[in-house]
């Protein structure tokens, strides 16, 4: 593994104590030891402390009060607990402005989004928008329009929150949701979900509908969600789908487990790969077989995507009119890739469809016989906010630098999360990082369909770690 030689991972402690997941606070509301409404006012209190600044583009707080207090418990998974939403999905009569200032003036919705009246029928009191990379181009989770919310675990710098779902990982790390509704494009659920200690689980792209969303890629747009413990990512998960998960009792060590040597480690920094390697003693340890599964075809993602890949493509043909009148109110970070897609002619994009289906097929036929990939989530820890803030016009080499560094980072963070969107696949991320070091994300992962079983080997690897 190459490394970065980055420092010893710096004592950390979040801000907040040990938030409770949808599990225990439901069995809670059963047993009459708390009221929807009561969970409701602490995630509104959440949402209004300064932890959460940035975090929400538009509260929805008396509509939250209404809806826990006509929940059922018993009838209900979500049981009127707090629920946020991305910016990029419809909720009736509000804009989606997916985190830009160009929707300002578009029409509101007719209707919810399907995975938002999925999550409202089975009782989700939706407590605000959250705010997201402008259109949900980048790993990083800045927004120079609104703000960005700084990561909410880190107690030393501000740091970036991870993107491009940056407002749900706050909302759901500080206690003011118990579930962020989101999209995963490029890792835009499981890199955010990763830097806070999160779970972040991208399904397989067609189970969840996209009806109602602004779309960034329509190849590779997942919808899907982050909680705090895998249990409540099956749960969650299920509702979006419309499905049942197969459950499985079968132990860690019945599953084959495997580690890919290429690209998942370029550039890993000490704790990232500390917490990662500690992570495969304990999981050898209680008997779990994993072996070193060569992969050179992950070398060759960069080449089929030299060009912007799929995003730069599908997200041109979608902004291109936007662009004529609205260029100047977008993030000049944002509008410099869709725009990449203005060169990207159609037998290009034919081709690129081809060669994504060869390689899934060629990746496939690799992993036959493996039940689930491990690697690190993404390869390094949250850089500090000031790094890629940014620019003000005030120092253009200080600007240069700054866009210098995002871009970079931003590499960095998409590059692992990315290969499970090109493969079609599925895959979670959950923490296994310990108190003294900042979040780091175990990312469990193989390709389309294999849901179920990812979410199994998780449930193991998350009960294994938490003893």
């Amino acid at each position: 593994m190459a490394r970065q030689q980055n420092p010893k991972s710096i004592a950390q402690s979040t801000p907040f104590p040990m938030l409770a997941d949808l599990h225990t606070t439901r069995r809670s509301l059963l047993d009459g030891q708390t009221s929807a409404s009561t969970e409701i006012e602490r995630a509104i209190d959440a949402a209004q402390s300064a932890h959460c600044q940035h975090a929400f583009l538009q509260a929805d707080f008396d509509q939250a009060r209404i809806s826990a207090a006509a929940a059922d418990p018993v009838r209900q998974p979500l049981a009127g607990l707090a629920v946020s939403v991305k910016d990029l999905f419809d909720i009736q009569g509000q804009v989606s402005r997916a985190g830009s200032l160009v929707l300002a003036d578009a029409a509101p919705a007719p209707r919810d989004a399907v995975a938002v009246a999925r999550l409202r029928a089975a009782g989700a009191a939706v407590i605000g928008r959250t705010n997201m990379t402008e259109f949900a181009y980048s790993g990083v989770g800045v927004n120079p329009h609104h703000g960005t919310p700084a990561n909410a675990t880190a107690t030393d710098v501000p740091r970036i929150p991870g993107g491009s779902s940056s407002g749900a990982a706050v909302s759901v790390a500080t206690g003011a949701a118990f579930v962020g509704l989101g999209s995963d494009t490029g890792g835009s659920i499981r890199i955010p979900a990763a830097l806070h200690g999160l779970v972040g689980f991208k399904n397989t792209q067609r189970l969840v509908p996209l009806d109602g969303t602004v779309p960034l890629s329509t190849t590779l747009d997942t919808a899907c969600a982050m909680t705090r413990s895998v249990r409540d990512a099956v749960v969650v998960h299920e509702i979006l789908a419309a499905r049942r998960v197969t459950r499985s009792n079968a132990p860690l060590s019945a599953w084959r487990l495997a580690v890919v040597p290429q690209l998942m480690f370029d550039g890993v920094d000490a704790t990232v790969a500390r917490a990662f390697e500690r992570t495969l003693q304990t999981l050898r340890r209680a008997g779990a077989r994993i072996e070193e599964l060569p992969l050179p075809l992950l070398g060759e993602l960069a080449g089929l995507q030299a060009s912007g890949g799929f995003a730069a493509a599908e997200s041109y043909a979608w902004h291109r009119r936007l662009l004529q009148d609205r260029a100047a109110q977008y993030d000049p970070r944002v509008r410099s890739r869709i725009e990449r897609g203005a060169t990207i002619s159609a037998a290009d994009y034919i081709d690129l469809i081809q060669a994504r289906r060869d390689w899934i097929a060629r990746a496939e036929a690799a992993l036959q016989g493996i039940d689930a990939v491990l690697s690190p989530t993404v390869p390094i820890i949250a850089p500090p906010l000031a790094e890629v803030a940014p620019g003000q016009g005030k120092d253009a080499a200080l600007d240069v630098a700054r866009d210098e560094a995002f871009f970079r980072i931003n590499g960095l963070l998409l590059r692992n999360p990315s290969v499970v969107n090109m493969l079609d696949g599925c895959a979670v991320s959950l923490p296994c990082h310990t108190p003294d070091e900042l979040p780091v994300g175990l990312m469990v992962w193989h390709g389309a369909l294999r849901d179920d079983a990812i979410l199994n080997i998780a449930l193991q690897i998350e009960n294994l770690l938490q003893k």
